[in-house]
C-alpha cells in the first residue's frame, strides 16, 4: 500500500468514525421509544423509522464528502451503478433491529469503505453498551481506543463459539466435546466483533448474509488477528451484484483452518 493511499484511508476512517456516531445518536433517540415499525416482503424482517433516520444521516454525511464513491445500504434501494466504482461505502444504519426494537442493547451502526472488492476502513458503534470499534487496512483494531486482540486460546481448551445449534451438529463429535456454545447474539456484525476482541474464539455465520452486515466487522477482525472465511478458506469479495453469502466462519487466523477441518466431518479426527 502506498504512502498515498494510507493517507487516504486514515482520512476516510474519521470520516465514517463522525458519521456512524452521529446516526448512532440518531438511533439512539428512538431506542425504547416505539418507533414506527415495517416488514420487508422478501424475508418478513423489521425495519423501523430509526433505521431510516440513521440512514439518512449516513447518506447525506458521506455521500457529500465523497460524490465519487458508491453506495449500498441495507436500506437504500441497491444501485448497480456502485458496480462501476472501484469505492464504495456499505453500511448498516441498525444491524440488529429486531434487538433494537425489543429493547436489547446488542445492536450496533455499521460502516465500511471498500475498495475494489475489500474493506480498507471500518467502524462499529454501539451506542447502547458505549462501545466504538474501528480499524484501517494495514493498522490495528481498536475498541474505545485500545488496541484489540483475537483470543490466544488453543485447539486443546475450550472454545467459545457463537453458533447455531443445526450447525453444530455437523461438527465432528471430538470437536463438539471442546465447544462452549455461547447465547444468540442478535447483531451478526457485533457478534464478529466479540471474536475481534478476544471473548468468542470463532463464530459460523449461516447462509443469507449481505454485504453490509459484513465488511466493516471484518476489517476489524482482520486487523485484530482474525479472519472472516468462506467453507473453503478465502476471503468475502465484496461489491458483487450479489451481496448474499454462504455460510462463513469468524476466527483467530491460527484457527480456521482447525474451525473448517472439523466442520461437516471433514478430517480424520
Amino acid at each position: 500500500m502506498s504512502d498515498r493511499e494510507k493517507l487516504r484511508w486514515q482520512s476516510d476512517l474519521a470520516l465514517i468514525a463522525d458519521a456512524a456516531k452521529e446516526a448512532g445518536a440518531v438511533a439512539y433517540g428512538f431506542f425504547n421509544q416505539s418507533p414506527e415499525v415495517w416488514w420487508k416482503n422478501g424475508d418478513r424482517s423489521p425495519v423501523s423509522a430509526a433505521d431510516f433516520a440513521a440512514n439518512k444521516t449516513l447518506e447525506t454525511i458521506l455521500r457529500k464528502a465523497r460524490p465519487e464513491y458508491g453506495w449500498l445500504s441495507e436500506e437504500t434501494e441497491d444501485d448497480e451503478g456502485r458496480l462501476s466504482r472501484e469505492t464504495l461505502f456499505i453500511v448498516d444504519p441498525i444491524d440488529g433491529t429486531r434487538a433494537f426494537l425489543g429493547g436489547q442493547q446488542v445492536w450496533c451502526v455499521s460502516v465500511a469503505v471498500v475498495h475494489r472488492g475489500r474493506p480498507v476502513a471500518g467502524v462499529l458503534y454501539a451506542p447502547a453498551l458505549e462501545e466504538f470499534y474501528e480499524a484501517v487496512d494495514g493498522g490495528v483494531a481498536l475498541k474505545n481506543g485500545v488496541p484489540l486482540t483475537v483470543s490466544a486460546a488453543g485447539p486443546d481448551e475450550m472454545s467459545r463459539l457463537a453458533i447455531g445449534e443445526d450447525l453444530l451438529k455437523t461438527f465432528q463429535p471430538a470437536f463438539r466435546d471442546r465447544v462452549r456454545r455461547e447465547k444468540y447474539v442478535p447483531s451478526l456484525a457485533y457478534r464478529i466483533a466479540m471474536v475481534a476482541d478476544g471473548r468468542l474464539e470463532g463464530t459460523f455465520v449461516k447462509g443469507n448474509s449481505h454485504d453490509w452486515d459484513l465488511a466493516a466487522a471484518d476489517l476489524v477482525l482482520a486487523c485484530a488477528g482474525g479472519g472472516l472465511v468462506d467453507l473453503d478458506g478465502k476471503p468475502i469479495v465484496y461489491n458483487r451484484a450479489d451481496v448474499t453469502h454462504k455460510v462463513l466462519c469468524a476466527a483467530p487466523t491460527a484457527r480456521i483452518d482447525e474451525f473448517l477441518t472439523a466442520f461437516a466431518g471433514r478430517g480424520d479426527g
